[in-house]
């Protein structure tokens, strides 16, 4: 093959793949995640703070009886609007993630399908899909959470059974200070701390959006319908929570793991030392801390997201006709 071959097969490639991106799942993604995220935010608060509880610890932190004590400890110290802390970072991490994760995995998989819907690529494809997604969606990201996690870790008026802390400090003072901070504190090396435990995530994020397009698939099939049949909104919030209880279950340890890494209040020596801490101390349900709130959080979460993103995707589809042949009209011209 000679150059101007190869230049062409290049050419052709990339003017195929710009083809098939659709902005519309960009948009929905990120609709999801903001609206979920301003209305479960406070379990998410909660879920952080059960996950780094260590039982008998050096470190001085709220002591919470279960989910509800935990909310009403909060507000009773901070007032309502302590159960938002730590949202700002978590609005933009929602929703850059489930936008950029929605956006690349929709066009690779759109690409990979040569625009035909219909055609099954099945469960392997679709893991490696999710997972490339994943991969550059936390590189992007991991900071974020990391901001997200230290806010939600301030406990400057919340101590054990209600009592305040003794000399708490409120050592950030939002989003942008704590990313400062974070940044001249301890490098960009602070910025990615939980990154290599957010690797082992995108596992969960891979086994969830599998176990969705699969359950999706094999439901059409059994009605004898095309694979990209639309479904009521009661099926595909059942086939959301279906597909969450699946990954949840078998990947939550990394974000124990991930969260104690981020935990301003603690030191480990990487994710082998936070595992072998956890399991000696706690045992095997330590790695399992904040899983109720957890799943109290993300089940209707998940199943807005995934709601809003059918919904608008499907709203979205007449408008990007227009942007669709731009986007064309630009392949050509590579």
């Amino acid at each position: 093959m000679n150059s101007s071959d190869a230049k062409g097969t290049s050419t052709d490639s990339r003017g195929s793949y710009l083809r098939h991106i659709r902005l519309e799942h960009l948009y929905a993604g990120v609709s999801g995640g903001v609206i979920s995220t301003l209305v479960l935010h406070p379990l998410d608060l909660v879920k952080i703070r059960f996950q780094v509880h260590e039982g008998q610890s050096t470190v001085s932190r709220p002591q919470y009886r279960g989910v509800i004590h935990a909310m009403h400890s909060i507000v009773k110290n901070n007032g309502f609007w302590g159960l938002y802390q730590g949202v700002t970072p978590n609005i933009w991490g929602a929703g850059i993630s489930w936008g950029f994760y929605f956006f690349l995995y929709n066009s690779m998989k759109t690409w990979m399908q040569d625009g035909d819907s219909k055609k099954n690529l099945g469960a392997g494809w679709h893991m490696f899909i999710a997972s490339v997604a994943g991969f550059g969606t936390l590189t992007i990201t991991n900071p974020i959470w990391v901001t997200k996690t230290r806010l939600c870790l301030q406990y400057e008026n919340a101590g054990s059974q209600g009592k305040p802390l003794q000399n708490a400090t409120q050592m950030y003072l939002g989003m942008s200070d704590a990313l400062v901070k974070i940044y001249r504190m301890e490098g960009l090396r602070g910025l990615y701390k939980g990154f290599i435990p957010g690797v082992f995530g995108i596992s969960h994020g891979a086994f969830q959006f599998v176990a969705y397009e699969e359950l999706k698939t094999l439901y059409n099939q059994y009605r004898q319908q095309p694979i990209d049949s639309r479904l009521s909104s009661g099926e595909y919030i059942v086939f959301a929570a279906l597909s969450k209880i699946f990954a949840a279950t078998l990947t939550y340890p990394y974000q124990v793991v991930r969260s104690r890494l981020q935990d301003q209040h603690r030191h480990y020596n990487g994710v082998m030392d936070v595992v072998r801490q956890v399991v000696r101390k706690e045992g095997m349900r330590g790695m399992y801390k904040g899983f109720t709130a957890y799943m109290i959080h993300v089940m209707p979460n998940i199943c807005i997201v995934f709601l809003l993103y059918e919904y608008m995707t499907t709203t979205f589809e007449e408008p990007s006709t227009t942007l669709k042949t731009q986007i064309e009209d630009v392949a050509d011209t590579i």
